[in-house]
């Protein structure tokens, strides 16, 4: 029997205790956290921090992998600590490598679960992974099968430029300068340059509303960047809330002396959560010693927005009351008669407002919605766009149940999402980017499909996440507009100002539906971004307002959470674009095309090369025919590129749809998922085109009806596509399915597993599939 030595049996209990004391440090703070948020909700004295918090919420998996890495973190830094007290070393000097060997490091992560998020997971066990992405998008690349998928770290294009070098922000210590020069701090830039000279706003005499929340819509579909669940700090219980104190997971956001807004000196802002295997523990995994953060959404256009990137999240929004593969919608209202969102199950609701935002102590308040995606009900444009899709699976899942009546639930769902996720992918690149990045950049980079690669990494970046894709915050308009059915003015329902329509769904259901708010997504233009008309106050000083709390100013978080991420400064950018890279007042002059821009830039950051990605990139002239500078221009092009080829199951890669059904998607439009979903009777052809009402709208009854018929099976199909179905009664475990553990069915009727020890039913539905190597497996869902 092996027996540890007393100096093994010390140091094994040393490790054993840090590691105890780090889960009861963070299960304390996030205990905390969430009931003094609760609390906050139910005291009617909600913040915007506590709103955003409570609403966006990881799922399941994403909250294991955050609290996963938070406790290795904090276990290291517990150790670190310690052993410096106990033997008078300067803690600064060391890393974990100096104090614990890489054995007990590798303890550590077993222990904290940080190991169990790097396991290359089987693809052999998922029977349909030939045929279907799994929720997660794990396995879409069969030699890499983490790639891409949700709760995984997002990727660099560039190192990032962390204080420490590993994991501190950007910014952290005020006193230290970077490039010879000190950082501003964010908010006095977003004060000096983002802040209109004036409020006369200019609209886009190109695009419509649409154009801004089909950006928003698509980011939802491949970015959400968890922060920490604790308000208080591991490292000595600060409360972030109340106190402007640097400590993690705080990095507040200071607020200068001058600033009109607030005698408070900062606005409250939490860290991304830390990956596993990432940091100061990133070599005991192999990867480099950098802090990275974790992207809880799939780097795929795959309707995830709709459906969820997990598992256990996925078959929650499914009506599994019967088998016909639709999604769950609102049993309490319906709209005219058309589907809604469902509500969340909380016990409590953010979007409990209605009273105080409409001062009327008898208005109905009704809780927040639920989608896929836990942003839904941030303002009532995107929940409209949340609520057409779902109108649109199960109107697919309908049609295609009168069309295979042979197929089960399961397929009509999986056939439903695959052509959800082809459309998108189709509107993206046929019809919204080329708004976006011009059609020069679509002709050099986004034009034909090049066919999949399984060695390109479709992976999101960090700088796509923080910067890039936060272009089209400056074009968003104050108001969210209402139309009626002329495309005016509702008179009954007029447009909310933008800090009156967050969170708000009952203003779907009590006022006037999703018609209007679609009319005003397509019948008007969105905000021109101008240099001198960046961002409107509704967004730099009553974002997420709720109470008479201090708000959040939208520019200001950008680029702190850039500095967050260590995210390098525009002129690496511009080098990584192959663009010029000023250096002085002159130069940088000729990119900006302004002069007096330039020199604005310069008195706050003293060098081109400091200027936040995020700033330096929406303050650039258009390229042509586009509505971004050259530098994001490139990075939006650079990672949708990427995002197309390294997706197996692209639309257009051979084998995932047949020649027929691709024939049909290249003809899908978005102007007839309106059509089909809503009471609307007329509307641009082209959605993302602004038009004045009578030039270009064309009635439904002309726009041509998505063809169908190539997904009829005939009574001869193929066993991979002919569906039997036997029901069994067993019980399920909450959470994400273990492929791993299943088993393999044969034609002959299968002997039912021992069920788990669990309280819930589920059915088994026993399919055939076109797995070489399975051919007939179980497929759970909830009863």
């Amino acid at each position: 029997m092996f027996m540890f030595s007393s100096k093994e049996l010390l140091k094994r209990n040393f490790i054993l205790k840090a590691v105890n004391d780090a889960k009861i440090r963070v299960d304390a703070d996030y205990e905390y956290s969430r009931k003094e948020s609760l609390s906050r909700v139910r005291r009617n004295t909600v913040g915007s921090m506590d709103i955003r918090r409570l609403l966006t919420q990881p799922a399941r998996d994403t909250r294991s992998a955050v609290r996963a890495a938070e406790y290795m973190e904090n276990t290291i830094k517990l150790i670190l600590a310690r052993s410096t007290q106990n033997h008078h070393i300067h803690k600064r000097s060391l890393n974990a490598t100096d104090l614990i060997s890489a054995h007990d490091l590798e303890t550590i992560a077993n222990l904290t679960g940080c190991a169990a998020r790097t396991h290359r997971p089987s693809c052999d066990n998922i029977p349909t992974v030939n045929r279907f992405r799994t929720a997660t998008s794990v396995c879409n690349n069969r030699k890499e099968p983490r790639r891409g998928a949700s709760n995984t770290p997002f990727t660099r294009w560039l190192p990032p430029q962390y204080e420490d070098g590993v994991s501190l922000a950007k910014g952290w210590d005020p006193n230290r300068q970077i490039n010879g020069n000190y950082l501003p701090l964010v908010r006095e830039v977003s004060d000096h340059i983002l802040k209109p000279v004036d409020n006369n706003l200019e609209s886009d005499v190109l695009n419509t509303n649409l154009v801004t929340f089909f950006g928003q819509w698509t980011d939802h579909d491949l970015t959400l960047t968890p922060t920490s669940p604790s308000i208080r700090s591991f490292n000595n219980g600060v409360n972030c809330d109340v106190s402007c104190d640097r400590t993690e997971p705080c990095f507040p956001i200071t607020i200068p002396e001058d600033d009109p807004r607030t005698d408070k000196t900062c606005i409250t802002f939490f860290r991304s959560a830390p990956a596993c295997g990432s940091g100061y523990t990133g070599h005991i995994f192999g990867a480099a010693n950098v802090r990275e953060q974790i992207n809880a959404l799939t780097s795929f256009i795959d309707s995830g927005q709709v459906y969820g990137s997990e598992d256990a999240q996925a078959r929650d929004l499914r009506d599994l009351t019967s088998d016909k593969g639709l999604l769950r919608v609102n049993t309490r209202f319906t709209d005219n008669g058309r589907e809604l969102l469902p509500f969340s199950n909380m016990d409590v609701s953010m979007c409990a407002n209605h009273r105080r935002i409409t001062n009327n102590s008898n208005a109905e308040e009704v809780p927040c919605f639920v989608a896929g995606d836990p942003r839904s009900t941030e303002n009532i444009a995107l929940t409209s766009i949340h609520t057409l899709m779902l109108r649109e699976h199960n109107r697919l899942a309908r049609a295609l149940a009168q069309l295979n009546p042979q197929w089960t639930g399961e397929t009509i769902y999986q056939e439903a999402r695959k052509i959800m996720g082809a459309k998108f992918q189709v509107f993206t690149f046929r019809d919204y980017l080329v708004h976006i990045v011009g059609p020069d950049l679509i002709k050099k980079k986004l034009s034909s499909y090049p066919g999949y690669d399984e060695n390109v990494d479709p992976t999101i970046a960090s700088v796509f996440a923080t910067a890039a894709f936060r272009f089209a915050h400056p074009t968003i308009q104050p108001f969210q507009f209402r139309l009626d059915e002329n495309y005016n003015e509702s008179p009954r329902y007029p447009s909310p100002l933008l800090h009156n329509a967050f969170f708000t769904p009952w203003r779907i259901i009590f006022e006037g539906g999703l018609d209007p708010v679609v009319r005003g997504l397509v019948g008007r233009p969105n905000k021109l971004n101008t240099q001198d008309h960046i961002l409107h106050d509704e967004l730099r000083e009553k974002l997420f307002d709720l109470s008479m709390h201090l708000n959040r100013d939208l520019g200001s978080l950008n680029m702190q959470r850039g500095r967050d991420h260590g995210i390098p400064g525009y002129n690496e950018w511009r080098g990584f674009c192959g663009l010029s890279q000023p250096k002085d007042l002159t130069e940088l002059a000729v990119v900006m095309n302004n002069t007096v821009l330039a020199q604005k830039l310069l008195d706050l950051y003293g060098t081109p090369d400091n200027i936040d990605v995020w700033l330096g990139g929406v303050a650039e002239p258009f390229v042509p025919n586009g509505r971004v500078g050259p530098l994001l221009g490139c990075l939006i092009a650079n990672q949708f590129q990427k995002i197309r080829q390294g997706d197996r199951f692209w639309w257009e890669n051979d084998g995932v749809f047949t020649d027929a059904q691709r024939d049909s998607l290249r003809k899908a439009s978005l102007a007839r998922i309106i059509c089909d979903n809503t009471g609307i009777t007329d509307v641009p052809k082209n959605p993302f085109y602004f038009r004045p009402r009578g030039v270009g709208y064309t009635p439904c009854e002309n726009i041509p009806a998505f063809d169908l018929s190539p997904w009829k099976e005939n009574s001869e199909a193929s066993p991979g596509h002919k569906h039997q179905k036997r029901t069994l009664r067993a019980t399920d475990h909450q959470g994400p399915l273990d492929w791993s553990a299943q088993i393999k069915f044969c034609l002959e009727p299968p002997k039912a597993p021992d069920p788990p020890k669990d309280t819930l039913h589920v059915r088994f539905f026993y399919s055939m599939f076109t797995s070489p190597n399975i051919s007939c497996v179980p497929q759970f869902s909830c009863v």
